[in-house]
């Protein structure tokens, strides 16, 4: 049977030195090339405007230009357990999201709810990463007739 041999390196020694200097290059590297990533869409405010039926959604972004238009992806339509609000979730999409971060910008965007049939709900509106804003949507007001 055979012994097993135990070899102790020193910490911090110079066989280290190397190595760490080239994971701190690495880690540099890394946050340099995905410093654009890091400024991602944020919410300035989001509402329901009763009187035109309408979501009007402030966003804050980054980027090239100030032609970014927003789209909403909506989710499925859940009943709630308790039998209250229904509950919706609705992505916001940049359609420019891979613009390079230059600049700062804002724009206040409109979408109609005239076809939403998730109502009344409890309205989660989310973009990345993993920001989210949530709202209560009523019921439609139907003009007298």
């Amino acid at each position: 049977m055979q012994a097993e041999q135990w070899v102790t390196v020193p910490q911090g020694g110079a066989r280290c030195r190397p190595h760490r200097a080239v994971s701190a290059l690495l880690l540099g590297s890394a946050a340099w090339l995905l410093s654009d990533a890091v400024f991602a869409d944020k919410f300035v405010n989001a509402y329901y405007d009763a009187q035109t039926d309408q979501l009007v959604v402030t966003m804050s972004y980054r980027g090239t230009n100030p032609d970014h238009t927003f789209s909403l992806q909506w989710g499925e339509c859940k009943s709630s357990a308790d039998g209250g609000a229904n509950e919706i979730v609705a992505d916001v999409n940049d359609s420019q999201w891979h613009d390079a971060a230059r600049l700062d910008f804002k724009k206040t965007t409109r979408f109609s709810l005239e076809n939403l049939s998730c109502r009344p709900a409890k309205l989660s509106l989310r973009t990345a990463p993993r920001t989210y804003y949530r709202l209560q949507i009523p019921e439609p007001i139907v003009p007298p007739q």
